[in-house]
């Protein structure tokens, strides 16, 4: 790596890749808030919200794996040759998710999934079940989104998706105000056909984008890039697809091991509400591994200052709300939450700071084990991360089940510290071999 390679980038030009990013990120949590402010004005909002809020958890596991695409484009493809293989991968792992999604919507799997382990009751299942039939092809659109945003991000077109974003967030809106104008708010079904519409508008925009950029700037084949088959991309991803699984094993832990705490009721909700505040603090600083993947190589100095700058603003924000006035503003002005359960928010979202301190700089250590194309550590450092949440879970429910919430915090916390050991010990192993 020459000395003139290690000198073209600058911090304004790493801000401008990632600013966009981190809008397009946390500009996510409105289409939800759009959803549910809808589904609120309905004759019965409770049941409605439910509804479309247990599909939509379902969802959110199905998903995962096309997720994984956008990361796994933006890492390995460089030409058309590379692409075309990305892209039959991406074929196999929709037509995967939708078999399943079909099953579950279609067969007696799906009153298994919901009746025994969502334990929804049986006046719900159907509606659920009429949600969730919208919603699977969420996962299509969002992996064709997906693909082709790992074409933009290496691209440096970044804000093209903060721009698809803005005009899904337009379109949802509108579409929004029709049904409540029309009074069609009648079910949860409403919810699934405003989030299936907005996504589509993305991505379609991601599409239109992506091949823009096939046609006109991506080359047909570089004789220099090694990855041209389907082999190459999956030995990438299904280390990739495992650790996601293992993550999705967390949050109904955490759930499950709070019920069991001395206030089930105030642990669930406050950990729920500081969870969601949390991740609007921390999903702006979720893309640090496109920094990585995308400029470490030509520029290392200034990728690591870059690092040093933003990773620490995350623990410093939930400082803030935890220990300062802040905090209670917004829980009590901002999301309504009464006072009891605004003190066990704020003490949540206290040990949230642990976790805010240590994702950032897994993330990037994450894009670093991708870089050097060594997922497959991955996978044993997320289960490292499942064994540490547990555990603690399991040590502070027996000797500080008052901790309520904390608990769950905590437990996630040290879950991440333990990810991050074991990604930081592998990146020393691997030191001396080229990224």
């Amino acid at each position: 790596m020459n000395t003139l390679a290690q000198s073209r980038i600058s911090i304004k030009q790493l801000l401008a890749f990632f600013i966009p990013l981190g809008l397009s990120s946390t500009l996510v949590t409105i289409s939800h808030v759009i959803i549910n402010s809808t589904l609120a004005r309905s004759p019965n909002p409770e049941f409605i919200i439910a509804t479309y809020a247990i599909p939509l958890s379902l969802l959110a596991l199905t998903e995962r794996p096309a997720v994984l695409l956008r990361q796994t484009c933006s890492a390995l493809v460089r030409d058309q040759v590379s692409f075309k293989a990305m892209s039959a991968i991406s074929n196999y792992v929709l037509l995967g998710i939708m078999i399943l999604s079909l099953a579950i919507s279609y067969t007696p799997l799906g009153h298994a999934v919901f009746l025994y382990i969502f334990g929804v009751e049986d006046s719900m299942l159907n509606p659920i079940l009429e949600v969730y039939r919208i919603l699977i092809y969420v996962n299509i659109f969002s992996g064709l989104r997906c693909l082709y945003h790992g074409l933009i991000i290496y691209n440096m077109r970044t804000k093209m998706l903060t721009i698809g974003m803005i005009i899904r967030l337009i379109a949802m809106y509108l579409l929004s105000v029709y049904f409540i104008q029309t009074n069609q708010v009648t079910s949860g079904k409403v919810g699934a056909i405003i989030f299936l519409m907005g996504m589509m508008i993305e991505c379609s925009i991601a599409v239109w984008e992506g091949r823009s950029l096939l046609h006109k700037q991506i080359p047909k084949k570089l004789p220099d890039h090694p990855v041209s088959t389907k082999r190459h991309i999956f030995k990438f991803y299904r280390p990739l697809l495992y650790s996601t699984l293992l993550a999705a094993m967390i949050g109904p832990g955490i759930n499950a091991m709070l019920g069991k705490t001395s206030n089930i009721s105030l642990a669930i909700a406050a950990y729920a509400l500081a969870s969601s505040v949390n991740f609007l603090v921390l999903s702006f600083f979720s893309y640090m591994h496109q920094i990585v993947l995308n400029f470490y190589n030509k520029d290392r100095k200034a990728v690591l200052r870059f690092a040093l700058i933003i990773c620490f603003i995350p623990a410093i924000l939930s400082g803030l709300l935890g220990h300062s006035p802040i905090g209670p503003w917004f829980l009590s002005h901002v999301m309504g939450v009464n006072n009891e359960l605004m003190r066990a928010c704020i003490e949540t979202i206290q040990v949230f700071m642990i976790y805010n301190l240590f994702f950032p700089f897994l993330d990037f250590s994450n894009g670093l084990i991708m870089l050097k194309g060594r997922t497959k550590v991955m996978v044993w450092s997320q289960s490292v991360n499942v064994l540490f949440t547990f555990l603690t879970l399991v040590i502070c429910i027996l000797l500080t089940p008052g901790w309520n919430g904390m608990i769950g915090a905590l437990a996630q916390s040290l879950g991440v510290l333990g990810e991050l050991s074991v990604i930081l010990f592998a990146l020393k192993l691997t030191a001396d071999r080229p990224v």
